[in-house]
């Protein structure tokens, strides 16, 4: 007997995944106590797939096939299911077979495997998301391919199958296709894998964001609360969909002109999307309600879950769990809301009203709530929109991961602004962000170095320098602030990339345009020298000089600053127009603008040629509870047609989304109040449009002849074997042996116990010799006298060793060790550690005062190309003295490169090496020497994002 509360039961094999259509389904292992789910399930499938199953009629189950489908060892008989509110959907078993096709037990790595799927679920992914979580559990339990029998009609099947990505063979046997599939991961399998996830979940989101039907849920009577003020944004905004109120004490048939429920049953009509605005205990019901009527998503307003401590986060879980059980995806808890600015959807389920000016090309998504207002006000009164918004709250379901998903081909979407507070797993985050910067610009502000009350999400050990650094190759602009979030932004949306890093001054002040060159050279950029335009320059003169610079192929970039005019003041709609002239002459290069108390000039270029002046620019505040509304009597409730009623076709705006503000940002240049800004915003889009060309020559992870990746997994298995969960330190034997098998050689040390010991050692390894000591309190201690150099003869040797004992103790405390001596050249480290969030990354520094007091250490995610490499030794400050600084003779940079390569293959292989530090890696004009190396290793981690998708679980 096999229950989920049976030590045996394999409780990790239970995962949450997205379904094709974005719902959700929950896949865990069959037990004994499922008998009758089994048959429910079973009785609602078609004869025509039993019969595809059993390759015969089989209207029912026996009771021995009941008992044979729920009995399982989960070692050589596995079943899975999936399920969505408690209930069978789809079922997936393997048997593992010998060689003659007949049960067997290990070592047999063979197994027949079948799958059934609920007639209302095909087409849902259902049986490829089980194919993916069978297969891993096959794995894990020694087994190495599958094979199945399939009725050629059964096409569906064979395309589940087929599409897979694995290795396969294909025969016709006895009437049945029969597919035989290696079931180790290639670079298909994973690719098809991440692209069935990014439309998994990019449509997860979709069905967040174009809903159909809106419900609110906890609308008080009174017009005050939350929810009223949800349910009037809603209204206000013109929501194209249905829209109702739910209140359980409601008395009458409308709420702020709103047809209203008493629970979402008596609504009588589909609803897509639900926003809880009810108090953390009702919220249960809530979700009950929602799950049991249909509901597609939940954007949970409610307060009181992580943020309030131990008991709030319990609460999140069973959140969690509660609304993936029926197959939705949630919003918050603590959300401050959405919002989709499409012509068609025009949806505002968030707490800050938007204006009509609000569409735009620019989707956000924060953590914060109050964060979320200052970048929508921010935005706004710049005169840029917004395509998209989502405020998660504690994030426990849909993260900023999910999203990036759906804007990475979102058409509506071209430059995505990210305020994120933790990153949860920035293995897959960066993964993501990479594919997702090479098609738009991806800005991400950082909030805090540690996990906030809430955001309950596994944890990195990185140091915040590193992951911002792993961040920018990935391509991610990261910024410090909201306001530079806002700064790099709206360049992106409104301006072209440039093409390099010369930048072009001109403008009415010669302190400014300095300030301006000095901000260019602070960030890397080639300023050109400013010219000066003088106080006397008029708009005709700005037009003219902005175009000649726009015409120049000597500049890649223009900031122009203006500073008031004294006297008779040019009005700034005449300098905008001239500026924005200048630019439709001569598009293709980016152009800011700094300005200096010219308000009405950074209103003037806010507004796209051609529109209607913009509102005044107005703060956005969470909506305030407000008296109800009375409808007019007679007037129709457009936003509610009674239930049952088709969605309304797709209506165009009131006005063309083309001229009106805020929409596309053409015809915009940036502006800002400061040099600095506007430089900054120059000089991320520059290096956004360097890493974006680097992407066609992105390098080679290279193969090397004589790495011999067998024996070194043959070797970390008898290391680990027997060996305990937690992580070990491999002996200097070991390390050098597993190390040397991809063509790292450490240079040998001996023991040194007493002197006589030393001088042997010596003739053994020839003079010259060096004799340090190996204790951990010394070890790279240089500084603190613990090595000797360059000793050449025996009397030294010894001289060295008594001065040695005389300093720093008794030989058994210092495990003194003679070395040979190498060629001299400049020390450097190595590094590579498994994070478990980031995954494995290498790192290099150069050893001593710049790495470990200064910080001076770069860092890249394994597996690390050949550019990689080379860019690695070259990004520390202290590089130079690896070329020739002052006239220094350059070192072996090649065998540095192919140092780190070999290394990167090494953890990237094999993911039971957890650590290596390389330290000393002496790197001379010819070739290179390893002194020293420590390595850990530990059983296998879990790599989720090798594995079968899944969502992440709390």
């Amino acid at each position: 007997m096999t229950t989920e509360s049976d030590p045996s039961y394999p409780a990790h094999w239970e995962a949450d995944v997205v379904l094709r259509d974005g719902g959700t389904a929950r896949i865990r292992p069959i037990t004994t106590e499922d008998a009758g789910r089994l048959v429910s399930f079973y009785e609602q499938v078609s004869d025509e797939s039993k019969y595809y199953r059993f390759f015969a009629p089989y209207p029912r189950l026996s009771d021995r096939d009941v008992h044979r489908f729920t009995h399982h060892d989960y070692v050589d008989r596995v079943g899975l299911a999936a399920t969505i509110g408690g209930e069978f959907i789809a079922t997936v078993r393997f048997d593992r077979i010998g060689p003659e096709g007949r049960p067997a037990s290990a070592p047999a790595d063979e197994a027949e495997v079948a799958f059934l799927v609920q007639d209302a679920h095909q087409g849902r992914g259902v049986a490829s998301a089980l194919l993916e979580h069978i297969g891993a559990v096959a794995r894990e339990r020694g087994i190495r391919r599958f094979a199945a029998e399939v009725l050629p009609a059964n096409s569906k099947m064979i395309k589940v199958f087929t599409d897979v990505g694995y290795q396969q063979k294909r025969s016709f046997e006895d009437g049945a296709v029969r597919l035989t599939l290696d079931l180790e991961p290639t670079a298909e399998s994973l690719a098809v894998q991440r692209a069935r996830e990014q439309r998994a979940e990019a449509r997860s989101v979709q069905r967040l964001l174009d809903p159909g039907s809106v419900a609110v849920i906890g609308v008080s009577r009174s017009g005050g609360g939350v929810g009223a003020a949800a349910l009037r944004n809603l209204r206000d905004t013109g929501f194209h969909g249905h829209l109702y109120a739910v209140n359980e004490a409601a008395s009458a048939d409308l709420l702020d002109g709103v047809r209203a429920y008493r629970t979402v049953a008596d609504i009588g009509a589909p609803v897509d999307l639900a926003v809880v605005a009810v108090p953390a205990d009702r919220v249960p019901d809530a979700v009950r309600a929602c799950g049991e009527h249909g509901v597609q998503g939940l954007v949970v307003l409610s307060a009181g879950y992580g943020e309030s401590g131990p008991a709030g986060l319990q609460r999140q879980r069973e959140l969690v769990r509660q609304v993936r059980s029926y197959g939705m995806r949630l919003i918050g808890p603590n959300a401050f809301g959405v919002i989709n600015t499409a012509p068609d959807v025009e949806l505002n389920a968030s707490l800050a009203p938007t204006p009509a000016s609000a569409r735009g090309r620019i989707g956000l998504f924060t953590q914060s709530g109050a964060i979320g207002i200052a970048l929508l006000s921010g935005l706004l009164r710049r005169g840029e929109g917004l395509s998209s918004f989502v405020s998660a709250g504690n994030r426990a379901d849909v993260s900023g991961n999910d999203i990036l998903q759906y804007w990475y081909d979102d058409d509506s979407t071209d430059v995505a602004l990210m305020y994120l507070e933790t990153l949860g797993n920035p293995r897959k985050f960066t993964r993501l962000a990479r594919r997702t910067a090479a098609v738009k610009p991806v800005v991400v502000a950082r909030g805090g170095r540690h996990t906030p009350a809430g955001h309950v999400v596994p944890g990195t050990r990185l140091p915040e320098s590193t992951v911002s650094e792993l961040l920018r190759q990935a391509g991610v602009i990261r910024v410090d602030t909201v306001t530079e979030l806002v700064d790099v932004g709206l360049l992106l949306a409104g301006q072209p990339l440039p093409a390099g890093p010369r930048v072009a001054i001109l403008g009415n002040s010669e302190s400014l345009g300095v300030l301006t060159y000095d901000a260019c050279l602070t960030q890397g950029l080639r300023p050109l020298p400013p010219l000066d335009l003088t106080t006397a320059a008029t708009p005709r003169d700005f037009r003219t000089a902005l175009a000649d610079a726009l015409a120049s192929p000597d500049c890649d970039a223009v900031v122009v600053t203006a500073i008031p005019w004294v006297g008779e003041n040019a009005p700034a709609d005449d300098l905008a127009g001239a500026l924005r002239d200048a630019v439709a002459e001569h598009p293709g290069k980016p152009v800011a603008v700094v300005h200096v108390e010219l308000g009405a000039l950074a209103e003037a270029l806010s507004t796209a040629a051609g529109t209607v002046a913009p509102r005044p620019a107005t703060a956005i505040t969470p909506t305030a509870p407000a008296a109800p509304t009375t409808p007019v009597a007679g007037a129709p409730v457009a936003q509610t047609p009674p239930p049952g009623t088709p969605r309304p076709a797709d209506t165009p705006p009131a006005a063309d989304t083309a001229t009106r503000p805020g929409t596309a940002g053409e015809g915009r240049i940036p502006a800002y109040p400061a040099a600095e800004r506007a430089v900054r915003a120059v000089a991320e889009a520059v290096r956004y449009a360097q890493w974006r060309r680097s992407l066609a020559d992105a390098g080679q992870v290279p193969e090397y002849e004589d790495i011999d990746e067998a024996g070194a997994a043959t070797q970390l298995a008898a290391l680990l074997a027997g060996a305990a969960d937690s992580p070990i330190t491999l002996d200097e034997a070991d390390a050098r042996a597993l190390l040397s098998r991809y063509g790292i050689r450490v240079l040998p040390t001996l023991p040194a116990p007493d002197a006589d010991a030393a001088v042997r050692a010596a003739r053994a390894l020839g003079y010259p010799v060096a004799l340090k000591t190996t204790a951990p309190h010394l070890r790279h201690r240089a500084d603190l006298g613990g090595v000797r150099l360059g000793l050449t003869t025996e009397t030294e040797l010894r001289r060295a060793y008594d001065e040695l004992a005389d300093a720093l103790g008794k030989p058994a405390e210092l495990l003194p060790v003679v070395q040979a001596m190498v060629p001299r050249g400049v020390d450097t480290v190595v590094r590579s550690v498994i994070d478990p969030a980031a995954g494995a990354v290498l790192s290099f520094g150069l050893a001593g005062v710049p790495s470990e007091l200064l910080g001076d250490t770069a860092h890249r995610l394994v597996p690390a190309t050949d550019r990689d490499a080379a860019a690695l030794i070259r990004s520390i400050r202290a590089a130079p003295l690896l070329f020739g600084w002052r006239g220094s003779d350059p070192v072996d940079t090649p065998a540095l490169e192919e140092l780190l390569l070999r290394l990167s293959r090494l953890v990237h292989d094999h993911p039971e090496v957890i650590g290596v530090s390389l330290e000393p890696v002496v790197v001379a004009t010819e070739g290179l020497s390893v002194l020293s190396a420590t390595v850990r290793v530990a059983r296998p981690p879990v790599r989720t994002d090798l594995g079968p998708r899944t969502l992440p679980s709390y």
